[in-house]
């Protein structure tokens, strides 16, 4: 590191988001320990949990996740870091890490990669679509190029938390258009992706404008599954 880095860490200490020891980068976000020893899920194939919530309801060619979201968990502040306290660099950093996990998987064949995107209130309100940021990190590992011109979200119901798997499908319904002009995805393998994959209701819904629009197959992936 040179003198000016020093400088801003010692003026401006980054912490670790989990358990507050010092870090020595300026975007630093898991100390080595607490990146060791994250809840991964170790899916390596499209026959895992995240895949069958979506058997039987929508066609996909697979499904994954990097962690597993456990309330309560000392992990539950970094994805809060992501959503209601703008860190972009966990979104970085989380998408890196999903990236590699993808890499040398049936995942990494994928044409583009779509993250799913935020009603406009929304995007103004928190400043950036996190899941357009763990996007962008999985693009730099696997080379897969982000798409942000093919979905959009023409209505905003609120925050799915506290919402029982019916509301949750229910709540989505309607949500998702296809965007001006969007390119054309015959043919193509899509991967769609979200920050967090509990029911998969917000998933399902993309992939059924995707579906009803374009001859395309879909892979779903999340940086966390509840």
């Amino acid at each position: 590191m040179g003198w000016s880095t020093d400088l801003l860490l010692f003026l401006f200490p980054v912490n670790c988001v989990v358990c507050g020891r010092r870090l020595p980068s300026v975007k630093g976000v898991l100390c080595i320990s607490c990146e060791y020893n994250l809840p991964y899920t170790g899916f390596k194939d499209s026959d895992n949990p995240v895949s069958q919530l979506f058997w039987g309801r929508i066609q996909i060619e697979g499904g994954t996740a990097l962690i597993r979201f456990e309330k309560g968990s000392r992990y539950q502040a970094m994805l809060h870091e992501l959503k209601y306290r703008r860190n972009r660099n966990v979104g970085s950093y989380l998408g890196r890490l999903l990236g590699h996990a993808l890499s040398g998987t049936c995942f990494a064949g994928c044409d583009l990669l779509i993250p799913v995107p935020l009603h406009p209130k929304r995007l103004r309100k928190r400043g950036y679509n996190q899941s357009e940021v763990i996007a962008e990190g999985v693009s730099a590992v696997t080379g897969i190029p982000v798409h942000t011109n093919v979905l959009r979200r023409i209505r905003s119901e609120g925050s799915q938390t506290f919402k029982g798997r019916y509301d949750r499908f229910e709540n989505v319904r309607g949500n998702f258009c296809l965007s001006v002009n969007p390119p054309d995805l015959n043919g193509l393998t899509v991967l769609l992706l979200d920050d967090v994959v509990t029911t998969g209701a917000t998933l399902e819904a993309c992939c059924r404008i995707l579906q009803e629009h374009f001859g395309c197959r879909i892979f779903v992936a999340a940086v966390s599954c509840a």
